[in-house]
């Protein structure tokens, strides 16, 4: 079995875009689709990984992009945040990248278009929970140290999408009384929602690139791979 990596580029509100979708090169039949979509700096390499990681698990995976083709920071960039403020400023923007970014994934050959689900991290942490917000078409979603704050607009209920939210309790970013509310919003939109909260670990706890930061950010390898063994079983049971 070998992992095919395939370049994206496609059009949307702002863009062009640029995204990698991975999948197993034997796949005969539909598989359903992941979308990964990326933290603060952008799509990136780490991105694709993720990507390559779901086409193991027998998934199409699809590393979006929400900033536009070229547009992508590093850690040591001047004002990192520059793209991800300019759509917390227009959370509809996002909303509408990333339906657009989605039904790339849909349409592409390898993929059944009723079976697709979303994971993100950090801002895609973020994304993907607007995703299960704004009733975008899939089956659920999973947060990796994401941000909770709601959206301004009206969002769906019920929401249909299934829920799985990997924080790290020691995250500055997602304070309890965020978690709190959170769990209270996905409670009121009657989702069926799970909150899995890992000990010593704060945002960024998957980014093996980001190490020794301050306190309450950074890799914590057991959150990470325990989170991931989360979602494998959320996806197996969403996709049975």
């Amino acid at each position: 079995m070998t992992i095919v990596r395939q370049t994206m580029v496609y059009d949307g509100p702002g863009g062009p875009f640029e995204g990698v979708i991975a999948y197993e090169d034997e796949v005969e039949t539909p598989r359903p689709g992941v979308l990964v979509v990326p933290n603060v700096l952008g799509q990136k390499e780490a991105d694709n990984r993720k990507a390559e990681d779901l086409a193991r698990l027998g998934y199409v995976g699809f590393a979006c992009d929400v900033f536009g083709q070229g547009k992508r920071k590093t850690r040591e960039s001047e004002n990192a945040a520059e793209y991800i403020n300019a759509l917390q400023a227009d959370r509809p923007l996002l909303r509408d990248r990333l339906a657009v970014s989605l039904r790339v994934l849909q349409d592409h050959r390898q993929v059944d278009a009723a079976k697709c689900a979303a994971i993100g991290f950090c801002f895609g942490g973020k994304s993907v929970l607007d995703m299960a917000r704004s009733g975008q078409d899939v089956r659920g979603v999973v947060s990796f140290h994401g941000v909770y704050d709601a959206p301004p607009y009206h969002t769906v209920q019920p929401i249909a999408a299934k829920v799985l939210v990997c924080h790290g309790w020691d995250d500055p970013l997602g304070p309890p009384d965020a978690v709190t509310a959170l769990a209270a919003e996905l409670t009121a939109g009657q989702a069926d929602w799970q909150l899995h909260a890992y000990g010593h670990a704060g945002h960024a706890f998957t980014d093996a690139d980001n190490r020794g930061g301050p306190p309450g950010f950074g890799y914590e390898e057991k959150a990470d791979r325990r989170s991931w063994a989360a979602m494998r079983a959320f996806l197996a049971e969403l996709f049975t």
